[in-house]
Formats: C-alpha cells, structure tokens, sequence
C-alpha cells in the first residue's frame, strides 16, 4: 500500500498586498496546499482562497514564527518584506532545521544598507551611478553644495521604500538632508545617508531566484514610484506595475545577468556569504547601459503582484526545489501573459494617510474576470473594510497584451472608492492596443 503524500503547507510572512499576492498564488496550486500568512490583514482574511487564513504573529515576532511553523510542519516559510530578513529570520529558522526562504541576515545587507550595497558595487565592478555616504550631516551638506544639481538622497538604512529623494535645488538637498540626519525624520535610517548621482533614462526592476548555484530570472516589470501622474510629486512605495517591461530584451536580461547578478553574488561569496533566495535589482536603462540604483533582497511590492498573476508555473514548487539545491530542476518561468497593477492608496500618502473610510466597489471589481484585487491596507470594523494604510488595494489584471492588461485593471478601479482615494491613471499610457492579423 502507497504512502500517501503529505498536503504541502506554506507560510507566508508580511502584512501587505505582496504577501497577498504570494498567498493567494501559492493556493492556486492544483493540490491545493494550506497557506498561512503572519500576520496578513483584514482584506487578507476575508480572501476564501487561502485555506490556512491569517496568524495573529508580528513579522518581527521571529521566535513565535518559528515555533509556528514547527507546530504546523510547514513545508516552507517564504519572507515578504526586508525588516524580517535584516533581522535575522533566515538565521533562526536555519538553526531549528526549518525550511525557509530567503538570504540570511549578513547577505540581507544589500538592503539594509545602501552604502554596503554601494561599497560591493564597486568591488564587483557593477555599473551604478556615483555616490559618496556621509554620517555627519556638516559633511554631507559640503558635498552637496559642491555638486550639480539635481542629486539623489537616500537614508541609508531601511525606510519602507520612502527614504529617498530626488533633489531639484541645493535648497531642497540641504532641507531633506536636514530632515533625514538632524530631524531624524526616518529615525536610526537616515542617520546615515548616500548621496548620488541623478541618472536619467527607463527604470526597470530585474528579480531572480536563486538557490546559492543556480539563478532563474522573474518576468522583468515597471514600477511606478512617483506620487503623481507624469512622475511628479514624493517617491512613494510603489503607485503600479506591469510586466513584461517593453524596454526588456532577451538581450539585456543576459547583459544584467553578466554585468550585475553573478559579479553581486560572485562577491558576496568571495566574503563568505552565500546568498539564496529572491534578489531584486532596480535600474535604469541609460544612454550608457544598464546601471543599478538598488538591491532589495526580496519581491517587490507591487511588481509581485503583477509577476505573480501574470506566472502560469506553481509558485510553490519553485520556491521548494531553491530551497533544495534543486533550481536547476524547477520550470523555466515563463512571461507569456501580461499583468498590471494599479495601487488605490489613501489622501496623505506617503506621509500621513487619513484612515477609517469605508471602501465600496470590491465585489465588483473583483469579478471582473481576469481581475483580483490584493489588499495591502484594509480592516474590518462593523462588519465593513476600511482603508487602514498609505497604499490600500492593489487592483491587478492580467491580459494577452500591457494594453489589455491595463484597461482591465482601469476597468476595475473604476468600481472602487473611498473618501480620498488616490490613483496614478497615466501608467502604461503609451500602450497601443495590439493589431489583429486581419488588419
């Protein structure tokens, strides 16, 4: 008589519509595997796709996490954001035989230090734009008076994808480094700052995954970082995506892979540190090449919701066979579909958010076909969602073409509101719809 074949379990950590998206994809699988998120949301929980629901541990709460994936034989823990990974939940899991994915706190540095980022750069010959790091704010404010403008000011340690600004003027270097260093207006990471270059030309965000040996590229995306329409405004977490990027050649995916992925991660493991897990490159395509504005060392938000709707293969599987030493062995990932997301964020967003309104329109939306929506930022009072976070939905539709893709998530948008509701409508907007054989 045959074993039967244990039902595959997933923990997913993080709060936001990333471990949404992670979740709900994970429970697509045809085996329909048990799928937990700690500590997920209110929109997250009312999602009857995931079996498992959400867990009510902080993503910082590293111990109880561990405890609970050992109480309930996960098959594997996958990390959403980077606070978890920097902190060292890769290292404890480890420690306790529990399969996780995601690097360790010493290769998470990438992330959760823009200097060091910057330092391995350098010393893998990695194209990216000049930079100086400064700890004292009198140093920082003579490098910048002694530069063309505009430059880029990043805090240098994490600050939930906000800590970065684009300065016009001397004026506004000198405010925003006062804001970040004396102001502490991100607390301990911005004690530090890393002043750029400003580099012009396409972003790109180029994710892969890796299992310390083999390196298997994601569907390449756009992320859309400015506030406002026409790249106005403060740099936010993320307003949309889509994928494939229409900037993203077979050609330059392998120059990245050559000129930034495997030198990255060539030098890392000549310090020691083998890295596993997702990697996230964000360029800019410039008239001189490809060059790297930042390492996150997890999906970002919100590509992977496009990425992962737009993915045919079993999310769980890849994830699995990395953690093995199997990558080689896992499914090519394929980008024949196209996704985008649009983020529904609330009035005050990136500051201060105004929270508490009650959201209309989710059903609708929602049934749409070839549309889910990814909650980011909801909770549940009186029996109503309501916004409850800067960035709130993640409306994300999937189509043949960018241009299908869009209208249908704009479709979808439509349906939806709140008091204050913030929405980005000209992403994508140069997509043309695609031509018939016929014409």
């Amino acid at each position: 008589m045959s074993k039967k074949k244990k039902q595959r379990s997933f923990l997913v950590i993080g709060s936001g519509g990333r471990e949404h998206a992670m979740a709900y994809k994970l429970s697509s699988a045809r085996d329909e595997p048990v799928v937990y998120v700690a500590p997920g949301n209110d929109g997250i929980a009312a999602d009857d796709s995931i079996r498992g629901g959400c867990v009510d541990i902080g993503a910082l709460d590293l111990e109880a996490l561990a405890d609970f994936a050992a109480e309930h034989d996960v098959s594997a823990t996958i990390v959403g954001p980077e606070a978890p990974l920097c902190a060292g939940v890769v290292d404890l899991f480890r420690s306790r035989g529990l399969p996780i994915f995601g690097p360790s706190r010493d290769a998470a540095m990438l992330e959760a230090s823009k200097g060091f980022a910057k330092e391995i750069m350098d010393a893998a010959g990695v194209p990216t734009a000049a930079w100086a790091r400064f700890e004292e704010l009198d140093g920082a404010l003579g490098y910048v008076r002694e530069r063309a403008h505009p430059l880029v000011i990043k805090a240098d340690g994490l600050a939930a994808g906000k800590g970065v600004v684009i300065s016009a003027t001397l004026e506004d270097s000198e405010q925003t480094l006062r804001d970040f260093m004396a102001e502490a207006r991100f607390g301990a990471a911005g004690a530090a700052v890393v002043i750029e270059e400003f580099l012009e030309g396409v972003e790109l965000s180029f994710m892969v995954v890796t299992d310390g040996e083999s390196i298997t590229p994601l569907s390449t995306s756009q992320d859309h970082k400015r506030l406002l329409e026409q790249d106005l405004g403060p740099n936010t977490g993320g307003m949309g995506a889509f994928t494939p990027s229409p900037h993203a050649t077979l050609e330059l995916e392998f120059e990245v892979m050559d000129l930034v992925i495997r030198p990255v991660l060539a030098k890392l493991a000549e310090r020691g540190v083998a890295y596993t897990g997702f990697l996230y490159a964000g360029l800019m395509l410039t008239d001189e090449g490809p060059k790297v504005l930042e390492f996150n060392v997890r999906l970002g938000d919100p590509e992977t919701q496009a990425i992962l709707t737009a993915m045919r293969e079993d999310f769980g599987a890849v994830v699995l066979a990395a953690i093995d030493g199997r990558l080689d062995e896992a499914p090519f990932l394929s980008s024949e579909r196209c996704a985008f997301t649009v983020v529904c964020a609330s009035r005050g967003y990136p500051l201060a958010a105004e929270k508490g309104f009650p959201i209309s329109g989710l059903e609708q939306a929602d049934a749409l076909d070839g549309v889910k929506v990814f909650h980011a930022g909801t909770k549940l009072v009186d029996g109503e969602l309501v916004n409850h976070g800067g960035r709130v939905l993640g409306v994300t539709a999937a189509g043949a073409s960018l241009f299908e893709a869009r209208e249908l998530a704009y479709r979808a948008v439509e349906f939806i509101d709140w008091e204050g509701m913030h929405v980005r409508f000209d992403m994508g907007a140069a997509f043309s719809p695609p031509v018939s054989e016929e014409e």
